[in-house]
């Protein structure tokens, strides 16, 4: 290798070292926070004009084997509450998991053209849902408490 060679390597190496060193649990409240940025707010818009959102779910989101009143209830209840789940770190999992059904069903029977969007969204909630909402959450402080006093837990 020649000398420029090795100084790229070398300040390559460097720069990929430092990236690693961001914690992961700053990359899971990130993740959190976009996943909450994404889904809270087409939750209140739904309820910003609630008359709007049934037309809209009897109109256009046809949903599958879901009368459009419940259909659009269920959305956004489930925006509402599990973008806050997530946001906390409590229940993370179980919430994005929850979440990401949505989407697909978003992706399949709503807007099929709206893949990128989808593909976006499924990046930052499948970091989630592969290492976990991180340290800085309810449930990273959940199981030190049960590992603290594993009595607590219920058998």
């Amino acid at each position: 290798m020649n000398p420029a060679s090795t100084r790229l390597f070398q300040d390559f190496t460097r720069g990929r070292d430092l990236l690693n060193r961001i914690p992961y649990a700053l990359v899971a409240l990130i993740a959190r926070a976009a996943t909450f940025s994404v889904f809270f707010r087409s939750g209140t818009q739904k309820l910003s004009d609630w008359n709007s959102t049934l037309l809209l779910f009897q109109n256009e989101y046809r949903v599958p084997l879901l009368p459009p009143h419940l259909a659009a209830y269920l959305a956004a209840t489930l925006e509402l509450g599990c973008s806050l789940l997530i946001l906390v770190g409590l229940a993370t999992r179980l919430s994005v998991l929850t979440l990401l059904g949505m989407v697909l069903v978003i992706q399949i029977f709503v807007y099929p053209s709206a893949w990128p969007d989808h593909l976006q969204w499924l990046a930052f909630m499948l970091i989630l849902l592969a290492r976990g909402p991180g340290a800085l959450s309810l449930d990273a402080w959940i199981a030190e408490l049960f590992q603290a006093r594993p009595e607590t837990l219920i058998r």
